[in-house]
């Protein structure tokens, strides 16, 4: 099985967060996965959320890394890697209804199949993947709805 695997070096700068979204855009056409496909929007929306929590939460450099299937494969496995200096590690919570921030992890742990982080060196890498068969990852579950494995926890910063 041949897996494409491409690393994107992050600045500790919120303008990163775009820039990340636009190069993950660009890897998933040599992929076989269509901008218009669901899978991808989800991978740019993860991308997006993994990505700023390292931005914002941090303020250290950060590393992206994508684990794009090749374009024959019709399933396989898209893993999405961030990692960075902190290692101060990743704790969801629940954010009130009028809160701007506070569901990047819950929107994670809804949309991917599989998440999780591990401690690397001095800081942490925070990984989620998607497979690509599946219909749809599903959907984040609100706050208080009983169905989040998150239920009355806060998240703070990663």
């Amino acid at each position: 099985m041949q897996v494409l695997q491409v690393q994107l070096e992050i600045r500790p700068d919120p303008a990163e967060v775009g820039r990340a979204r636009r190069w993950a855009r660009s890897r998933l056409a040599g992929s076989g996965i269509g901008a218009d496909e669901p899978l991808a929007e989800t991978l740019i929306l993860l991308v997006s959320e993994l990505v700023t929590n390292a931005v914002v939460h941090t303020g250290c450099p950060a590393v992206l890394r994508l684990s794009l299937p090749g374009a024959a494969q019709g399933s396989a496995t898209v893993r999405l890697e961030v990692a960075d200096r902190s290692d101060r590690a990743p704790v969801p919570r629940c954010a009130d209804g009028d809160a701007t921030g506070g569901r990047g992890l819950a929107l994670v742990d809804g949309l991917a199949d599989r998440w999780g982080w591990s401690a690397e060196g001095a800081g942490k890498r925070i990984w989620c993947e998607l497979d690509r068969s599946a219909q749809a990852a599903g959907s984040a579950s609100v706050c208080g709805s009983g169905a989040s494995a998150y239920e009355g926890l806060a998240y703070e910063a990663v």
